[in-house]
């Protein structure tokens, strides 16, 4: 009798809640949002540490526990922390020292060889004799002034110069922030995690916690296994990039590899970005090379789409090619970028317990 009037009472105050949240939910929603901003150091510390616990895991099982002097001083994991960050920093650092002076230089390089480019293909001649009437206007002279248009609001940028000081000072403090909350998820993961087990066990039934954990190794497991795979995938395909380029002798051909596979990180749209900014700073040296550039890259993608994706990523999440393209099409129309990221290791994680639990049923029935 006790139990029902609790469950009853339990009840009431839930729907006394959710009414107060649809007649007052401008300030709920206020509220909610407020919650999250506060929440981003903390949301993106979680993120960071998820990703670089993946690094000093394995420099903990695989090098660091072999020696002994390490163990037995606990030096093991400050060691894995600091080796974990500095791999992500350097390869980071790699990065932008290939790629950022590279692009600069190609867009200096191409907008200075604008105007040869539109004086050697007659471009005003050529409309001309296409619409004859359309045009009353000098399309050379139009497109020039439009580059000085951009020029000139691009030296004028002191109206927002506060606002963007603001917002990168904003993303520094949240970024340092979430740094430190990462720092303390890494050393005190396993003390966490048995705190966090220990209260459900508590409050809650045990088929539930079951039910709980299990969801988490399972997630756990598709988004480790993506991350890896992902950028695996990434590094394979830009390998093979720069290896091509150098063959056929294109320019640019170290850096615009380095970024095809730093964009193919992005899954499937990701290497297509790479390819047009890589078509684009080969332009600037000759468009022939940077149309067989295309040309190349676009054997390469199919190459990557219908071999090294589906072996690498697809077979080490356990998702089918065509549940791959569904989530990421979904997720990144509903979410972004951010959709693509999550939205492939996610359906992994769901297809996954579905094909458990239909096994279960399964079995269950033909016991019956």
């Amino acid at each position: 009798m006790q139990g029902q009037l609790r469950r009853i009472f339990g009840g009431l105050v839930g729907i006394f809640l959710l009414y107060l949240c649809i007649h007052y939910w401008s300030n709920v929603s206020g509220l909610i949002i407020k919650a999250i901003t506060a929440a981003k150091p903390l949301v993106l510390g979680a993120m960071i540490a998820y990703i670089i616990n993946i690094l000093m895991t394995y420099y903990e099982k695989k090098l660091l526990s072999k020696v002994s002097f390490l163990k037995k001083h606990k030096l093991e994991r400050p060691i894995a922390v600091v080796l974990s960050f500095a791999t992500i920093l350097i390869i980071l650092t790699l990065v932008l020292y290939l790629i950022l002076p590279t692009v600069y230089r190609c867009i200096i390089t191409l907008a200075n060889k604008v105007p040869g480019i539109l004086e050697t293909l007659k471009v005003d001649e050529w409309l001309g004799e296409v619409f004859p009437n359309a045009l009353d206007f000098n399309i050379q002279e139009k497109i020039l002034s439009e580059f000085q248009n951009i020029a000139g609001q691009l030296t004028n940028f002191m109206g927002t110069a506060v606002n963007w000081i603001s917002s990168i000072a904003s993303a520094i403090v949240t970024l340092f922030m979430g740094l430190i909350f990462s720092m303390y998820l890494l050393f005190g993961k396993e003390k966490l995690s048995g705190q966090m087990i220990y209260l459900g066990n508590t409050y809650f039934k045990e088929a539930w916690m079951k039910k709980f954990l299990y969801i988490s190794k399972t997630l756990n497991k598709s988004f480790h296994n993506f991350i890896v795979g992902q950028v695996t995938e990434a590094f394979i395909l830009g390998a093979l990039c720069a290896g091509g380029m150098l063959i056929l002798r294109f320019p640019y051909a170290l850096m615009i590899g380095t970024f095809l596979g730093a964009t193919a990180l992005i899954p499937i749209a990701g290497a297509y970005i790479g390819a047009g900014v890589g078509a684009l700073m080969i332009l600037s040296e000759s468009p022939t090379k940077a149309l067989g550039f295309l040309i190349f890259v676009i054997i390469l993608q199919q190459i990557e789409d219908n071999v090294i994706y589906p072996k690498v990523v697809g077979s080490s999440i356990g998702l089918p090619g065509i549940w791959v393209f569904t989530s990421i099409v979904i997720g990144g129309s509903v979410f972004g970028v951010l959709g693509m990221f999550l939205g492939v290791p996610l359906a992994a994680a769901i297809y996954q317990m579905i094909k458990d639990d239909s096994k279960n049923r399964n079995k269950k029935a033909e016991r019956a």
